[in-house]
């Protein structure tokens, strides 16, 4: 046999003359269950000894003293061998050219152990040998499987089967290979040690996919029934190759959210959630899970989970979206600007969905409606009339919130239509009425006599009344001598009022009285016309009745009839009781300008000043009475008209 080939030269370099007791076996050495299995073996003893009957020996199990009685494997001189290795063992080499090789056949696993040879050469020379061979009875081929097996790079798996049987001789096959991409397998034989392996590697390059999966190695007698299997699951390491987490959502201020993240990675790795670049909670796990109650806009933003298990990183983001409705806007102090001039009222506020922002003055749509956080309102050349409240109105699907300024505008006076002068009972009233901001101060001049009255000057009787930003003034100038002509007294005033932005001037007209009397002529010729009519027609339908009843003519007494007023009349009681309810409330200032009638004193407006029977007014009555007029100055203007001469009472 093989065994015995390689142990003939060894045997024939050993010198007699240094020859020890030396045994040589392999140290280890394997079987496959229900095969066979040789142990190579040779052995020296001291090239003095001369046997004189044979060279004997016997193998042991466990121990090769025989005083602690091993079970006897096989023994040369009898047949007399432990129970479990009786019809089991036999002795391939000749002891007498020292060679002990043993064969075992129908190996179990409980014939695994350490084996021993005692050689007997006669006499005393007998000798345990300490040296042994270890048999190692398999009931699974061996696979060698690196430490690590890493996604992506070349894997190689060997099966080993011991070959030490004579009479058998094992094959390999690789099972559940149908799913590998591209495997190759290559067959090897291995002698070391006089033990004889034959190998199989199968190669391929795995994937994450394939971590857990099976792989099998199938040894196998040919002829026989002795089939040999095992199985081996792959453990790939790969780094993360899928991070799931939620959508991206939308939650409400207030309420609560909780992010999963799952990684998919071998081993398991260390996944964190990361707000922003802030990392806010890590564990080392498959998942993860980040519960946020409460939920504020702070807390809105990108979410990001992040898989490292030291074979590579991945990380997967979502964003969390917090709903709330609008703050409250943020927009311009109140301000006072000049006619004229250009602003721009800002709005700002926050709210998730933005807002749309609508700007209002005084409850009307005063521009754009925009979608957003701000919101800016350009007023160009601004003018009085867009003084008021600007109320900026921000609203979302979740509330609305509101804030407002004043404008206020500042301009120069203006003169209103109001202004004039009528013809009163007491001589010529002067009304100007005007309107500015600041309120303009309101001055009358006499430029005929050369006088300016304003409410410093004692010597007049002037009021003024102030409501808002409009003032009204009024004089009355007392008339002394005869009229100009038909039309009425000549009146020559001028009304200036100014504030802080300018000044103005304007000669007020006069309204007359004529076309006020021709009205009071024709309402009483009618209303006498109108009592005669009644009258007749009294006078006619009382004879009738009388000549219908038969009655004779009789006198009619008629007692004192009703007193009929004209429109005229009843317009002139009516408005004699509105007067003297004014002076004595002294509150209104009565825009109805008097006329002197009759000899009773009736009186009838000759002018109408609009607004001012609305105003309230302090004021005291005044006359002018017979003023000096300039000296050099008659009483005619250059003009020829008449002026009449006044001076205060």
């Amino acid at each position: 046999m093989w065994c015995l080939e390689l142990l003939i030269p060894l045997l024939l370099i050993i010198s007699d003359a240094n020859c020890q007791w030396n045994i040589w076996l392999p140290r280890d050495i394997s079987a496959m269950t229900n095969s066979c299995v040789v142990i190579p073996c040779s052995f020296m003893y001291p090239s003095g000894i001369r046997p004189a009957r044979g060279v004997h020996g016997i193998w042991y199990f466990g121990q090769p003293y025989p005083q602690l009685f091993p079970p006897v494997v096989f023994k040369s001189l009898t047949d007399v061998v432990h129970e479990s290795y009786k019809g089991r063992t036999k002795l391939l080499g000749d002891l007498n050219q020292r060679n002990c090789t043993l064969l075992i056949g129908n190996v179990g696993t409980e014939h695994s152990g350490r084996y021993y040879f005692r050689a007997d050469v006669g006499g005393a020379n007998k000798y345990s040998y300490p040296d042994y061979a270890e048999l190692k009875v398999l009931d699974q081929p061996n696979i060698d499987i690196p430490e690590e097996i890493v996604s992506d790079e070349t894997l190689e798996l060997t099966c080993y089967a011991p070959d030490n049987c004579p009479d058998m001789t094992p094959e390999i096959q690789w099972m559940y290979t149908d799913y590998l991409p591209d495997p190759e397998f290559s067959a090897d034989y291995t002698e070391e040690s006089n033990t004889a392996v034959i190998s199989n590697t199968l190669t391929f390059t795995p994937r994450p996919m394939h971590n857990g999966q099976l792989l099998g190695c199938r040894v196998y007698f040919p002829n026989t029934t002795l089939v040999y299997e095992r199985l081996v699951s792959l453990d790939v390491k790969y780094s993360p190759r899928s991070v799931w987490v939620n959508v991206s959502s939308e939650v409400m201020e207030g309420s609560s959210v909780t992010l999963h993240c799952e990684v998919d990675s071998n081993p398991s790795p260390r996944v964190a959630w990361l707000f922003g670049d802030q990392e806010v909670l890590w564990d080392t796990a498959s998942n993860i899970s980040l519960s946020l109650d409460d939920v504020t806009p702070e807390n809105e933003g990108i979410y990001t989970c992040v898989g490292d298990n030291g074979y590579g990183i991945m990380n997967t983001s979502l964003y969390l979206a917090v709903k709330y409705p609008p703050r409250e806007p943020v927009v311009n102090d109140s301000m006072t600007v000049v006619q004229g001039s250009s602003l721009a009222l800002h709005c700002n506020t926050m709210g998730s969905p933005a807002p749309t922002l609508t700007w209002l003055k005084d409850g009307e749509l005063a521009g754009s409606i925009t979608a957003g956080e701000l919101s800016v309102l350009e007023i160009m050349d601004i003018m009085p009339q867009q003084t008021g409240q600007y109320r900026c109105l921000a609203e979302n699907e979740h509330g609305r919130a509101s804030a407002s300024l004043n404008i206020t505008v500042e301009y120069a006076p203006v003169f209103l239509e109001e202004s004039k002068c009528t013809v009163v009972r007491e001589g010529v009233q002067c009304v100007c009425v005007a309107v500015g901001n600041p309120e303009p101060t309101i001055e009358f001049y006499l430029p005929d006599l050369n006088i300016t009255i304003n409410e410093t000057d004692g010597r007049f009787n002037f009021y003024t009344h102030t409501d808002g930003h409009t003032s009204t003034a009024m004089i009355k100038l007392r008339e002394k001598g005869e009229r100009a002509d038909n039309n009425g007294p000549a009146v020559n005033v001028h009304c200036s009022m100014y504030n802080i932005y300018g000044r103005e001037s304007v000669l007020l007209e006069l309204q007359q009285e004529k076309k006020y009397m021709m009205a009071v002529i024709v309402g009483t010729i009618g209303g006498v016309a109108v009592i005669a009519f009644i009258i007749a027609a009294v006078r006619y339908v009382g004879q009738n009745n009388k000549k219908e009843n038969g009655n004779p003519r009789q006198d009619v007494v008629l007692e004192n009839p009703a007193l009929y007023y004209s429109a005229v009349k009843k317009d002139k009681q009516n408005l004699r009781k509105k007067v003297l309810k004014t002076e004595l409330l002294g509150s209104k200032f009565n825009s109805i300008l008097e006329e002197t009638t009759g000899e009773d004193g009736d009186y009838q407006p000759v002018g109408s000043v609009a607004g001012l029977e609305r105003q309230e007014l302090n004021y005291a009555s005044l006359e002018f009475i017979g003023a000096r007029p300039r000296e050099g100055a008659s009483g005619r203007g250059d003009d020829g008209s008449n002026y009449t001469e006044i001076k205060a009472k």
